[in-house]
């Protein structure tokens, strides 16, 4: 199964998931491209999913940490990143942030 790989947009039309990404080193950017292509391909076996949200974990470095959801069965939605150390922070913003999103797409198209 493929993927199609999405970034969750706050209001103001910001990614937080492009903003962790662009704050990372070379090396550590390459090894999230990577996790991201193969989320695409439908590897998902680093995830661990709770309260409706995924955390893929990169044995890597400190600890990188992916925080993806699922809508649908073909569209993951990035929703940010970190490390292990700030994980605890990491995983109440990604539901933030998904609680978002779920809210904003049963919200009418004006």
């Amino acid at each position: 199964m493929f993927y199609k790989i999405e970034e969750f947009l706050c209001e103001d039309g910001t990614s937080p998931s492009e903003e962790w990404f662009m704050a990372l080193d070379s090396v550590a950017a390459a090894k999230i491209t990577i996790v991201k292509l193969k989320m695409e391909q439908g590897n998902l076996s680093n995830v661990k999913w709770f309260r409706g949200i995924g955390e893929y974990r990169l044995d890597w470095g400190p600890g990188y940490r992916i925080y993806i959801a699922l809508d649908g069965k073909n569209l993951i939605i990035l929703l940010g990143g970190g490390t292990k150390k700030g994980q605890q922070k990491d995983i109440v913003r990604a539901e933030n942030f998904w609680k978002e999103y779920k809210g904003r797409k049963t919200q009418p198209k004006k």
